[in-house]
């Protein structure tokens, strides 16, 4: 009887261990676990867990887009229509005046003449005779072409003319020939009132009665021996209102 004690004894002993034992081989869970892991020293590896590392967040850094500054608007400057030019045309060239020519040209030039000295009677607006002798002595005395035509040149010289002045300036009334010039100016205390068209001898040869002769005009000064007035028939022609000063030379028309 003792022995079977002992035996179970030793039984139950082994029981437990072999209980213990296989407490701490299981895989149980829950409590029995928990019981079993208290006091025991495992006997597996222990299990390290391999530390996360978090890939840093990197946020893309936000460019604000830059302010865009808009110009100011700057308004074209009004236009200003360029003014219109009008070009008027030229007016005409004045007309040539000559013997025939007639109107309010002729009229003007009639005048201008008379304020210059120059024998015109009468502004009638004819250009006859005596206007065209003017013309030629206006011509002499500011030694232009002696066409008695009234063209671009000698209308230039009408506005700007040559003032003859006599030789003598003596008192009272006397006349001067200007055999250069082919003019006579008719003088009056030391003034010339009046410029006359002449035409002196041309120094040619001549037959009068027979007898040959030269044009000459006799120089110097002279008194007025006789005149006539009205025409006269000379050997040389008509005369008109000749005044003889020596011998047969006398100043006529």
């Amino acid at each position: 009887m003792t022995r079977t004690r002992q035996g179970a004894a030793a039984v139950v002993s082994f029981g437990l261990v072999a209980a213990l034992v296989l407490g701490a081989c299981s895989t149980g869970g829950g409590d029995d676990r928990g019981q079993a892991a208290e006091g025991v020293t495992s006997t597996r590896p222990p299990t390290t867990a391999a530390p996360t590392t978090a890939a840093p967040t990197t946020e893309a850094p936000t460019t604000e887009a830059p302010t865009t500054t808009v110009a100011p608007t700057t308004s074209a400057p009004p236009t200003t229509a360029a003014p219109t030019t009008t070009t008027k045309p030229k007016p005409a060239a004045p007309a040539k005046l000559q013997s025939g020519s007639e109107g309010a040209q002729v009229k003007a030039l009639q005048h201008r003449l008379h304020e210059l000295g120059y024998q015109v009677q009468a502004a009638d607006g004819q250009f006859g005779p005596e206007t065209h002798h003017s013309v030629v002595a206006f011509q002499k005395v500011n030694h232009l072409g002696r066409d008695g035509v009234v063209g671009p040149i000698t209308r230039k010289a009408l506005e700007r003319p040559r003032v003859p002045k006599p030789r003598s300036s003596k008192a009272g009334f006397h006349v001067e020939a200007d055999l250069t010039l082919q003019v006579v100016y008719m003088v009056k205390d030391g003034k010339i009132q009046e410029i006359l068209d002449a035409s002196s001898a041309s120094g040619q040869n001549y037959t009068v009665d027979g007898d040959v002769r030269t044009a000459v005009t006799p120089q110097g000064s002279f008194v007025i021996q006789r005149k006539i007035d009205a025409w006269r028939r000379s050997k040389l022609g008509l005369l008109y209102r000749p005044a003889y000063f020596t011998g047969g030379y006398a100043l006529h028309g």
